[in-house]
């Protein structure tokens, strides 16, 4: 089981996103039988397998192990993953692009760049479970306070130096590019 999988594919979010599969999915931590499953959620084996085949169709859920009661097989079922994010990939035409916005301290910007690295992440990372390799990545993820709007306009000069700096430093024509993002957004209040 994977820690997290980008859903790409439009059929496979919406199959993620039906509210009785949703549960499933979240049941399925643990290695479940569709039986099992319908027991535990009190709803019909068939209705259960039914939502089972939808979600293993669009590689949400993958066998676990099979397991022979007389003549009859049962089969276990985990989810593919501890958690899915939807990459704006599954919405092709609609999915917002950061080239697009010219506004680049704008929320609407911050967002489309965040669903960007969704989606670059998310091929990539597939890719690198594919081949049997590690896929390198770095995350700073740290809060700061700021006690005015000066500190903040100062602090994202010092910052936006510091990083034209190293990138002058190390950057080198013939390397392997690497896309760098750093952002900064208030903590929403239930956050703070």
């Amino acid at each position: 089981m994977r820690d997290v999988e980008v859903i790409e594919s439009p059929e496979a979010a919406a199959a993620a996103l039906d509210g009785v599969r949703a549960r499933l999915l979240a049941e399925l931590a643990v290695p479940a039988s569709a039986a099992g499953l319908a027991a535990r959620m009190g709803m019909p084996r068939q209705k259960v397998h039914y939502h089972l085949k939808s979600l293993e169709t669009h590689g949400l859920v993958e066998l676990a192990e099979e397991r022979v009661h007389g003549g009859i097989v049962e089969r276990v079922l985990q989810a593919s993953a501890s958690a899915y994010v939807v990459s704006p990939a599954a919405l092709s035409a609609t999915a917002a692009d950061p080239d697009a916005n010219a506004d680049h301290l704008s929320a609407g910007y911050l967002v489309a760049l965040a669903g960007r690295v969704v989606r670059e992440v998310g091929a990539l990372a597939r890719r690198a479970t594919a081949s049997g390799s590690r896929l390198p990545t770095l995350t700073l993820d740290t809060r700061i306070g700021f006690r005015s709007a000066a500190d903040r306009a100062a602090f994202a000069d010092d910052l936006t130096a510091a990083v034209l700096e190293l990138v002058a430093r190390y950057h080198h024509d013939d390397g392997r590019p690497h896309r760098l993002v750093v952002a900064a957004h208030p903590l929403p209040e239930e956050s703070a």
